[in-house]
């Protein structure tokens, strides 16, 4: 598994990307003399015969998205369409230096090959599909067509807690907002400030969204809303953070114009700020970094749509909405919002966010909780199509093998539940309905930002396990 996962992790695979890690795929398994196939959207499936004696079972999907999320510390130099994944060991932790490390979920694409080759595993007929680009929409999932997997049971390896098994995920859409605005010149006697935050802890805007960790855009939003209402004369020049819809922000920039006579008196508002921010987040993020310098003058934009701006994103709704009333899936957040990038141009502030919900009906609420209050300050706001929740099954063969098979090698019963991410079982759900899924893999933490890790000994853990529900199924 780990000289598989070697080899993907010199593969760039950046979402909607994923071309090389096509390429590779298709001559893997052709390479080794097995039914391979890669449908119009980029999908690929490598198929395997049962092995001597198992010829009567039925037909198991492993499953795995080749793409990964591409982050980095803001001061490494690291270029994701081209450069390797340096990976390293520190003590029972596989990292990456100073990026992503593509553990989610090329450790499950390579869990896959490591079954493919091995001639000694014993197993029925084997499908093993390897989904693109489904960290910015499932678009890979969304893509395939009904019959391109023919299996009866799915084993999908996108999960990162071992000794949990995932029977449900949230649904999720995007929404985005648009202010548009002309430059102007920064009012006579202006001085400018810019100012700076990182070093948040960040995370996956679903599975990390109940730790209670800093938001980056929240909390300059909240000091710009504090500075906009004490002084008058503030004008916003830019605001930049955050990247991808599915990660919690963990930096961010804005560059301010105030009143000469009370540049001194901001300064020293941040530096209260900041402390009180501390200890507000003293437990999740304790390598907060603040600074705040003398800037360049620069136009800013228009007064009236900066001060909107800045009251939605104070009136914004950040974190979690809702905690699921199911007593089977144990308090999980049901409905969050996660803020996710600002971006400003020379004409425009672009707003990036990222709903889910386990209930189809709040997702819509949420999304449209969103949009209305954007709205409200004369943005333009729409939301994406998104994805759709699974659903629990009640009944389910292979949730009882894969339970059952977990207690014969460890002694103890897993964890049974649903996790508040996207999972690609929810699409298939709607194009396979008769499928029995469930997900499971090796603890990882941190992904979706450059602290991203692989727990190694769990990785021993969750293959032992996999080889024994293939072997009973």
């Amino acid at each position: 598994m780990f000289e598989q996962f070697a080899k993907i992790n010199t593969i760039p695979r950046p979402s909607k990307c994923e071309e090389q890690m096509i390429e590779y795929l298709k001559g893997w398994g052709e390479a080794h003399g097995l039914d391979t196939q890669v449908d119009q959207t980029g999908n690929v499936i490598i198929r395997k015969p049962a092995t001597k004696g198992y010829e009567d079972r039925k037909t198991v999907i492993l499953q795995s998205h080749m793409d990964m999320v591409c982050d980095k510390l803001v001061d490494v130099d690291f270029d994701f369409d081209h450069d390797a994944i340096q990976t390293y060991v520190d003590g029972e932790w596989l990292r990456a230096k100073g990026t992503t490390l593509g553990a989610d979920d090329g450790i499950g694409c390579a869990i896959e090959l490591a079954i493919l080759e091995a001639d000694n595993i014993e197993h029925g007929p084997l499908e093993c599909v390897f989904t693109r680009d489904e960290e910015t929409g499932l678009s890979g999932a969304e893509g395939m067509k009904s019959g391109f997997m023919t299996g009866d049971y799915l084993i999908n390896l996108d999960s990162e807690d071992e000794g949990e098994i995932f029977v449900s995920c949230a649904g999720g859409r995007n929404t985005t907002a648009k202010f548009t605005f002309e430059r102007e010149e920064a009012p006579k006697g202006s001085f400018f400030l810019k100012a700076q935050l990182k070093g948040l802890c960040g995370g996956h805007s679903g599975d990390d969204i109940n730790k209670k960790r800093a938001n980056a855009i929240k909390l300059l939003g909240r000091f710009l809303f504090q500075t906009w209402n004490r002084y008058d004369g503030v004008r916003l020049a830019q605001f930049h953070s955050g990247k991808l819809h599915n990660a919690i922000p963990r930096d961010g920039m804005i560059v301010i114009a105030v009143p000469h006579d009370v540049k001194e008196n901001v300064k020293a508002d941040w530096n209260v700020f900041s402390a009180q921010v501390e200890d507000e987040f003293h437990v999740t993020d304790t390598q907060m970094v603040w600074t705040m310098e003398s800037a360049d003058d620069e136009p800013v934009i228009n007064p009236q749509v900066a001060r909107n701006f800045v009251w939605a994103l104070q009136a914004i709704d950040n974190g979690i909405y809702a905690i699921c009333q199911d007593p089977e899936l144990n308090g999980m957040v049901e409905t969050s919002s996660n803020i996710a990038a600002i971006h400003t141009s020379e004409t425009e502030i672009c707003i990036l966010s990222s709903q889910r919900s386990n209930v189809m009906s709040n997702l819509d609420n949420m999304c449209a909780t969103i949009r209305a209050t954007f709205q409200l300050a004369g943005a333009e706001a729409w939301s994406s199509d998104g994805y759709p929740a699974w659903k629990m099954k009640a009944e389910s063969h292979l949730r009882d093998t894969v339970v059952g098979c977990y207690k014969e090698l460890f002694g103890r019963e897993p964890v049974v539940r649903g996790i508040h991410a996207g999972l690609e079982c929810g699409l298939f759900s709607e194009r396979y309905p008769a499928l029995d899924m469930v997900s499971f893999g090796p603890t990882l933490r941190d992904v979706h930002t450059p602290d991203e890790r692989l727990l190694i000994p769990t990785v021993q853990m969750v293959w032992d396990h996999l080889l024994l529900v293939l072997k009973r199924i």
